[in-house]
C-alpha cells in the first residue's frame, strides 16, 4: 500500500468473539505498531448487537472460566483504540466489495455456529437435537425461538468434548442452581419444569481419549442433588492410553478424577440418593436413534455398538449392541463453519480455504488483503486460548504484506459509518454495549435473589434476549419490561 505513511492502515475484522478481539489486540501490539513505524485504524463488526460472540452465545452460563475471559475481552475493547459496530450483518448490511472499498485489509473471524452432521438412521426423529441449537437457546441467542421442548425423563448426549459436558450439566442441573448466572428468565422457567431424571453422556473412545478438560470434568461434581454414575466395564486402557497417562498431565488428571469417582461409587445403585443422575459412558458408538410403536416419529431409544481399543488409542467395533431407552438425543459431536458471501468455502472441513490465514481464491492464489482467523480458519478444534496463536500467524502475514495491500478507495473512518446510516442499519457501538451491560446488571440487582442449596444468592445480571430490545437499550431508547 503506497500511502501507508500518509494515513493509518485501515483494517476491518468481521466477528467480535475471542478470535476477532485477539486479532485486534495483537495488531495493536505488533512490532511495527509498537515501534511507531505504523499506525492502525481498526473496526470490529458483529452481526449481534453485543460483542463477545462464542463467550456470550456459545458457552454455558455456569462455565467456570467465562467471567475471566469476558473481563479480558472487555479490557481490549474498552481502551478506545478499536471501534465496535454491532448489529451489522456481513453479506447483507455490508458486502466484501464494501469492505474492500473502505479498508486496506479484512480479517474474517466468524467462527463456527452450526452442528456437525451425525449420519445415522433416526437422526431426523422428533426429540433429536443439535447441541449448538440447544446452547443458543439457553444462552439467549437473539435469532432462535424462545421455547424448547423439555419433556424427556431420560436423555442421551452424544460426544465427549466440553460442549457435551456443558449440555449434560445444564440438562441435569436443578434450575435454581443456574439462577445465579446470567441465564435468561424464559430458560429458567423452562428448566424448572423439566421432568428429567437421567442424563447419559456417550463417548466413542475410552477415558484416556476424552476431549474435555479437567476443569470442565470437575465442574460436573459441583451440581447439587445430582449423582455421577460410571461403569467399570468402560475403563479400558491400551498401550497408547498408558503412554498418554504417563506423559500428558491433563490426561493423567482426568483419568485420575474418573477412577477416583468410580472407586467412591456405591456398588448398589439403590444407594444413590440424588433425585437426578448423570451417567458417563465410554467405548460406545451410536448406530441408530429409534422410535417405537407407541410413539412413532418420536425418539424412544438409541442403539450403540460396543467398541474396544486397538492398541493405538483408536477403537474398533465388537459387534455387540446395546439399547438405551431415552426420549431425547442431543448431538454434541462438534461445530461446523458457514460459507461467507464472496469467499470460497471448503464444504468438507467447514472453513474458508487459506494458507496461514491468507484467504485463497478459486484458483488457489492469495486474495490480496483478505485474511481469516479462529475456527473459520482452522476448524472448530481446540480451546478458546488457541485462537491467539491463530491470530498471531494471520496478522504476521498481513503486516508482512502491508506495502502490497490494495489501498482502500474511501478510507476515512466516517465513510463506513455514513454508509451504514445511508442503508438504515441500526448499528450499535461500544458505548451502547456498556449501556446494555449496565442495564442487564441492573435487572439482576432488582430481581429476587436465587434460592440455592447454599442459601440466597444475588443475581449478577439478567440477559436481555430480544434483538430489538438490545438495540433499543444500546442506542438509548427507553424500554419497558
Amino acid at each position: 500500500m503506497t500511502n501507508s505513511q500518509q494515513r493509518p492502515l485501515r483494517i476491518a475484522i468481521i466477528g467480535s468473539g475471542p478470535a476477532g478481539v485477539y486479532a485486534a489486540d495483537l495488531l495493536t501490539k505488533s512490532a511495527p505498531v509498537a515501534s511507531g513505524e505504523l499506525t492502525l485504524s481498526i473496526d470490529l463488526f458483529d452481526r449481534y448487537p453485543a460483542p463477545y460472540g462464542l463467550i456470550r452465545y456459545g458457552v454455558a452460563p455456569d462455565h467456570p472460566r467465562i467471567k475471566g475471559i469476558v473481563n479480558a475481552l472487555h479490557k481490549v475493547l474498552d481502551r478506545g483504540d478499536i471501534r465496535f459496530f454491532g448489529n451489522v450483518d456481513y453479506g447483507t448490511d455490508l458486502t466484501l466489495e464494501d469492505l474492500r472499498r473502505h479498508y486496506d485489509a479484512v480479517i474474517f473471524a466468524t467462527g463456527a455456529i452450526k452442528d456437525a452432521d451425525l449420519n445415522i438412521p433416526g437422526v431426523e426423529l422428533e426429540g433429536s437435537f443439535g447441541a449448538a441449537d440447544f446452547v443458543s437457546w439457553y444462552d439467549g441467542h437473539p435469532d432462535v425461538p424462545r421455547e424448547w421442548p423439555l419433556d424427556a425423563k431420560e436423555i442421551a448426549v452424544i460426544g465427549n468434548g466440553n460442549v457435551a459436558l456443558d449440555v449434560a450439566r445444564v440438562l441435569s442441573k436443578h434450575a435454581d442452581e443456574l439462577l445465579v448466572t446470567e441465564i435468561p428468565d424464559n430458560v429458567y422457567r423452562a428448566l424448572t419444569s423439566s421432568p428429567v431424571t437421567d442424563v447419559h453422556v456417550f463417548g466413542r473412545r475410552g477415558p484416556a481419549q476424552v476431549k474435555f478438560t479437567p476443569l470442565e470434568l470437575r465442574e460436573l461434581s459441583h451440581s447439587h442433588d445430582v449423582d455421577i454414575v460410571l461403569y467399570p466395564e468402560d475403563f479400558e486402557f491400551d498401550e497408547a492410553s498408558d503412554r498418554e497417562i504417563q506423559t500428558n498431565n491433563q490426561v493423567k488428571t482426568m483419568v485420575g478424577t474418573l477412577t477416583n469417582w468410580i472407586a467412591e461409587q456405591p456398588e448398589d445403585p439403590a444407594e444413590l440418593t440424588a433425585s437426578r443422575r448423570l451417567h458417563l459412558h465410554f467405548l460406545q458408538s451410536p448406530v441408530e436413534i429409534v422410535d417405537s410403536p407407541e410413539t412413532p416419529g418420536r425418539v424412544a431409544g438409541i442403539r450403540f455398538e460396543r467398541q474396544e481399543l486397538d492398541g493405538t488409542g483408536n477403537v474398533r467395533g465388537t459387534g455387540e449392541f446395546e439399547d438405551y431407552p431415552v426420549q431425547a438425543v442431543y448431538r454434541a459431536i462438534g461445530y461446523f463453519g458457514s460459507a461467507l458471501p464472496g469467499l470460497e468455502f471448503d464444504h468438507r472441513r467447514g472453513v474458508v480455504p487459506n494458507d496461514g490465514g491468507r484467504v485463497l481464491g478459486a484458483d488457489g492464489e492469495f486474495v490480496l488483503g483478505v485474511y481469516t482467523t479462529g475456527w473459520i480458519k482452522r476448524g472448530p478444534v481446540g480451546l478458546i486460548g488457541h485462537t491467539k496463536g491463530d491470530a498471531l500467524e494471520t496478522i504476521g502475514h498481513l503486516l508482512d504484506a502491508r506495502e502490497e495491500l490494495p489501498a482502500a478507495a474511501e478510507p476515512s473512518e466516517a465513510a463506513v459509518r455514513d454508509l451504514l446510516e445511508s442503508r438504515g442499519v441500526e448499528y450499535t457501538t461500544w458505548e451502547g454495549w456498556l449501556a446494555l451491560d449496565a442495564h442487564e446488571k441492573a435487572l439482576g440487582a432488582a430481581a429476587q435473589p436465587a434460592v440455592t442449596h447454599k442459601g440466597e444468592v444475588a443475581r449478577e445480571r439478567v440477559k436481555v434476549v430480544s434483538r430489538e430490545e438490545m438495540v433499543a437499550i444500546s442506542n438509548g431508547a427507553a424500554v419497558s419490561r
